[in-house]
């Protein structure tokens, strides 16, 4: 069983008069934010092996965001004695003192992990009284250590894909601001991946296999979790077994749009609800015409032709990457090739006309 220390100064929320110990975690609110990603303590022994400390919780997507191909890795600390709050809907509500780790990196060789990696940057979301906040820490050459950065960079990244051919791209290391771009709902900064039924998948702890939301719950970090056989489980995108093209696009959109398109996000006002748990088809874009022509139309009168990709706004802006008409908008450089491949197959299958 997880053993979350109490020695974890979480008194810093009003001020700590006393350090803990160099083998706990280390985060504290009201202080000046740390220029060095090891000043946290998140990770025991070499950094750039991502060994977790005691509290730092690895987790796992059914459906990730697409970030140019880039390898990531996910944790979370929650301070002792709180917890999660289960939602049904939307992401987990967590307590103030929590961080979400989420490190980028590209894989030397696709298809050959042992080859090694360039850990590039680690992002933060540190949940205070006022919010999110986002902090993005930079890794060095000699991937010892990562550095607060918060004014946003270009890394220019080499690496063997997944078909063989050599790749490159100018990956966007994202400012303050443009985390906030897309970690937005209303005017709140929030979560995207952190939803229940995309946690609600088997993860390989050193204690064992078990159901992540499971887990979190036996450890106390998740509290009001119902039978996870009664949590909706977000289809994983990638897994023609055990999904339909349908089910597996509509989650592919959830992940990387629905943060935007949905009622109460940036987009709202284009009408287009990308939200897996939306049942409506115009809701969700078949036969429905943009709000606004434009570029971001092209020709195409509607958002989603059944039959028809090529007709569809929707397919023409994802397989973009020409400002304006590209979708998601931020912060990616490249087309997510097997997405759209997908959202193609999708739309190929539907039935009907718009006529």
């Amino acid at each position: 069983m997880l053993v979350i220390p109490a020695a974890v100064c979480v008194a810093a929320l009003q001020g700590c008069s006393t350090e803990s110990s160099e083998s706990t975690v280390q985060v504290h609110l009201n202080r000046e934010t740390p220029v060095r990603l090891s000043s946290y303590r998140f990770f025991v022994g070499r950094m750039a092996d991502f060994q977790p400390n005691e509290g730092v919780v690895p987790y796992d997507l059914n459906t990730p965001l697409f970030s140019d191909y880039t390898h990531k890795r996910r944790f979370v600390w929650i301070p002792p004695g709180s917890s999660a709050a289960y939602a049904e809907n939307g992401p987990l509500e967590l307590p103030i003192g929590t961080v979400v780790v989420k490190t980028f990196s590209y894989l030397n060789d696709m298809g050959d992990p042992s080859a090694g990696e360039r850990i590039i940057e680690t992002r933060l979301l540190v949940r205070t009284a006022s919010g999110w906040e986002p902090r993005v820490y930079v890794w060095n050459e000699a991937q010892t250590e990562a550095e607060l950065d918060q004014a946003g960079s270009i890394f220019e990244a080499n690496w063997v894909h997944s078909d063989g051919e050599s790749k490159t791209n100018r990956y966007i290391i994202p400012d303050a601001n443009k985390c906030k771009s897309c970690h937005v709902t209303g005017k709140t900064v929030t979560l995207i991946g952190l939803k229940a039924a995309n946690l609600n998948r088997d993860y390989d702890y050193a204690e064992g296999r078990e159901n992540q939301l499971d887990y979190w719950a036996r450890v106390g970090a998740l509290s009001g979790l119902p039978s996870v056989s009664q949590v909706q489980k977000l289809p994983v995108w990638d897994d023609s077994k055990s999904y339909s093209p349908a089910d597996r696009a509509r989650a592919w959109l959830d992940v990387q749009c629905a943060h935007c398109h949905n009622p109460e996000g940036p987009a709202r006002t284009s009408a287009l609800d990308l939200r897996y748990l939306q049942v409506d088809p115009i809701q969700f874009g078949v036969c429905k015409p943009p709000v606004a022509a434009g570029r971001g139309a092209g020709d195409k009168l509607f958002d989603i032709v059944p039959g028809r990709p090529d007709d569809s706004i929707l397919v023409f802006r994802i397989e973009s990457t020409e400002p304006g008409i590209q979708m998601p908008e931020l912060p990616i450089k490249l087309v997510h090739q097997e997405g759209a491949a997908l959202v193609r197959e999708w739309i190929t299958g539907l039935s009907g006309s718009c006529k």
